[in-house]
């Protein structure tokens, strides 16, 4: 089964990372708001640059004047089981410490810039 890790990432603002092992690489999100461990709570999750998969166990501290300067730390991690996979509508069922459960990455047309919204569904 494929990997994910959220990082919590004390940058600028603080926000999670989502970060799921697709295509070879960390497919990766920006969540402004902790990640909804609860059905029906939904949290906007801006697409950000793909990282590579060592990246996974990352912790640490980016250094100042560096892109993402700031702490990052591992929120949770684990395995994840992939349901259904579209342009813009990723299903899959989270293993972690923290999270568990059937989730939604979609892409919120609405908004023009891309941005997706990431919920639990069960």
């Amino acid at each position: 089964m494929p990997r994910f890790v959220i990082q919590e990432h004390h940058a600028t603002r603080l926000h999670w990372d989502l970060r799921l092992e697709l295509d070879g690489v960390l497919k990766s999100w920006a969540v402004p708001k902790e990640p909804p461990s609860e059905p029906g709570v939904k949290r906007l999750a801006i697409p950000t640059a793909d990282h590579p998969l060592s990246y996974i166990d990352f912790e640490g501290v980016i250094p100042e004047k560096e892109y993402g300067a700031g702490v990052v730390r591992i929120w949770d991690s684990g395995l994840y089981e992939l349901e259904s996979r579209t342009a813009s509508k990723i299903v899959f069922r989270l293993r972690g410490k923290r999270l568990q459960g059937r989730y939604v990455l979609i892409r919120a047309a609405w908004r023009g810039r891309g941005d997706w919204l990431f919920f639990r569904t069960e």
